[in-house]
């Protein structure tokens, strides 16, 4: 299934900068980011699962959010891209 992971930690003080990184490295493990706090995320429910415990874990739900849009298995009608930054294929072979 393709998830759009989106967050929004507040960093105002030193704490929420340490949650921001953590967010951001849970979500480089299973995703690709595509924005700065946006990341498309092609991945098994159980996956999800452990992801989203992860980050709920991390997150301070007082002062930060994080959303989760499931796209589905017809993702690919629903993503357009538009600008500078190039789409990617999720399904495709990635290079490191």
């Amino acid at each position: 299934m393709m998830v759009l992971i989106a967050y929004d930690v507040n960093t105002s003080n030193p704490s929420g900068g340490k949650r921001l990184r953590q967010i951001a490295k849970e979500c480089v493990n299973f995703c690709q980011r595509v924005q700065n706090s946006v990341f498309e995320c092609l991945i098994e429910p159980h996956q999800f699962t452990e992801l989203r415990h992860r980050l709920e874990d991390i997150a301070d739900p007082k002062t930060d959010s994080l959303r989760y849009y499931f796209l589905g298995k017809n993702w690919k009608n629903r993503v357009e891209q538009y600008g500078t930054k190039q789409g990617y294929d999720p399904e495709g072979v990635i290079l490191y």
